[in-house]
Formats: structure tokens, C-alpha cells, sequence
């Protein structure tokens, strides 16, 4: 038997929980790290949620050390694949501490803060937009900040709403995103041409101002070379 499932039914789960109120960040530090080790497993996932860490772990994110707020949020991640988690994390007001570690955190903590798991949930769109995601999903396209493809995930996400797609305007998103089709992966250009997609259906600015930033060769060439979900969309 795996021997996180072995700790976890000997009642740890609990145990580790109560002590993310402690007041010790070294506390909170091999708290988290060990919870972070657990959710690995399915299993504990649900116990984890069931044991009511998710707003511990959110006062993590607002109080702890770097390293404790990387595995917090690493944690949060991991729990985010389970379909309730999503909608209890969205409820208990993350997203702006998520939102913060996009901007200031290391590249392992921006990548596990990408979001992309709880944008997916219609509910948890408009408070992701809120929280002032887009901003800094629209830095991250940068290719140099390795982390494109998540970043357009999140925004294919968004952009399926109208506070999305209106921050993806306004934050300068339209030009990165044709820049994304002409240069990314091949996830990468399929979610940019499904974001700019949804931005012209729902609006003839929008879709002036992808037209002025010169997308169509780019979209000739992804109609003729993409994936089929690209091809299609591009269609």
C-alpha cells in the first residue's frame, strides 16, 4: 500500500490541519510540505478537502513564508483537480493571494498559481477576472517567461465570459495573442486562435483590432498546418 494512504488513515490528515493555525511559519512550512506530499495521492485529495484545509491553507498564502505559501499553493493545485474542490476554493477567496504569487512569486510558484483548474469552473470565471489575473497572464505570454501555454489556457477559459474577454482587450491581450499563432506550440496557437475567436464573435471592435494586428496570415497558416481543433476554429 501506497504509504501516504498508510499516514493518512492513521488520522494525520486532521492533525496537520489544526496546526496551519499555528503561528510558527516553520510550523506551516513542514505542515504544508507534508499535505502537499499526501494530495499526490486521489484518495487523499477528498480527505485533505474533507478535513476543511482548503481556508487554512488560503491563510497560508496571505501569512506564510515564501516557501510555505509555493506549497500551499502547490497544494491548493493539487486538490483543484477534484471537481468540489474547485468550487470550495473559488468560494473561500483565493484568487487574490493566487493572483499576488503570479506577480511576485518564483517560476514554480507562478506555475502552479496558473489557474488554469479552477477557471475551468463557470462560477470561479468572473472572480478569477476580478482578482486582476489577466494583467499578468498577458506578462506571461512572454515566451521567455516559459510559461505560455498555461497562460493562454487560462485566458481560452476567460475569455468564454464577458468581464474575460473585456480584460483581455483592455490589458493590451489582442496583439500577444496574435503574436502567440504565429510563434508558439501547437496547444498554444489552437487556445490563442479559440481566445480570438471568442472575442470577434462577441465583439465588431474586438474584431477590428485583431484584424489591424495582422492575424490572418498567421490564421491561413494554422488552417493549413494546425491540429484539427485548430482547423476547426480557424474555419
Amino acid at each position: 500500500m501506497d504509504n501516504r494512504v498508510v499516514i493518512a488513515n492513521c488520522g494525520s490528515i486532521n492533525l496537520l490541519v489544526n496546526l496551519l493555525h499555528s503561528e510558527d511559519m516553520k510550523v506551516h512550512e513542514n505542515v504544508v510540505t507534508t499535505l502537499l506530499n499526501l494530495s499526490i495521492n486521489d484518495n487523499n485529495k477528498c480527505s485533505i478537502a474533507n478535513a476543511n484545509a482548503i481556508e487554512p491553507l488560503i491563510h497560508v498564502l496571505h501569512t506564510g513564508s515564501g516557501e510555505a505559501k509555493e506549497n500551499s499553493v502547490a497544494t491548493l493545485f493539487s486538490l483543484s483537480s477534484i471537481e468540489d474542490c474547485k468550487m470550495k476554493i473559488g468560494r473561500a477567496r483565493a484568487f487574490k493571494p493566487l493572483v499576488d504569487l503570479l506577480e511576485n512569486g518564483t517560476p514554480r510558484g507562478k506555475n502552479d498559481a496558473a489557474l488554469f483548474n479552477l477557471s475551468i469552473l463557470h462560477e470561479n470565471k468572473a472572480r478569477v477576472v476580478q482578482a486582476g489575473v489577466v494583467k499578468f497572464l498577458v506578462e506571461l505570454m512572454d515566451p521567455a517567461a516559459g510559461m505560455v501555454d498555461k497562460a493562454v489556457d487560462v485566458l481560452s477559459n476567460l475569455a468564454t465570459i464577458h468581464e474575460g474577454r473585456k480584460s483581455i482587450g483592455q490589458e493590451g491581450g489582442i496583439p500577444v495573442l496574435v503574436e502567440v499563432i504565429e510563434l508558439s506550440s501547437a496547444r498554444g496557437k489552437e487556445n490563442a486562435a479559440t481566445t480570438l475567436l471568442q472575442l470577434c464573435t462577441n465583439s465588431s471592435k474586438f474584431c477590428n483590432m485583431v484584424l489591424h494586428e495582422g492575424v490572418v496570415p498567421p490564421l491561413v497558416a494554422l488552417a493549413q498546418s494546425g491540429t484539427p481543433r485548430a482547423r476547426e476554429k480557424v474555419g
